[in-house]
């Protein structure tokens, strides 16, 4: 889908949650220039080398922001969560409170080296 569906995700969103995720989207796209964002099951998506890294939503049930990680069965990090899914982890954000870039750093850093790893031979 188009930048337009992208832009209008983030423009619909409810302050403080729309500030905050504006904040994450920059700073996932300035992390490296490797990083790309696309549409994909309605939620913008941000692929390091044209593979798939992480996304962006909004839990419904706490409204907290959630940086979803693609392969965070292959990252070992405490603040990152599965929450019951086998490949998937992520890392809640609390809109009320500073962003913790630091994790955040390390987090987008561990996910692109395990885009980096080759794929095991079968």
């Amino acid at each position: 889908m188009s930048l337009n569906a992208i832009n209008n995700y983030f423009l619909v969103q409810p302050e403080p949650q729309q500030s905050c995720l504006l904040f994450l989207r920059q700073f996932i796209l300035n992390h490296s220039p490797n990083f790309t964002e696309e549409w994909k099951f309605n939620l913008p998506f941000y692929y390091y080398n044209k593979k798939w890294c992480c996304y962006l939503f909004v839990y419904k049930k706490t409204q907290k922001i959630h940086v979803g990680f693609m392969d965070g069965n292959k990252i070992t990090h405490k603040k990152l969560l599965s929450e019951g899914r086998k490949q998937l982890k992520v890392f809640p954000i609390d809109v009320e409170k500073d962003i913790d870039t630091k994790t955040l750093t390390t987090l987008l850093n561990l996910a692109i080296k395990v885009k980096k790893m080759p794929k095991p031979s079968k």
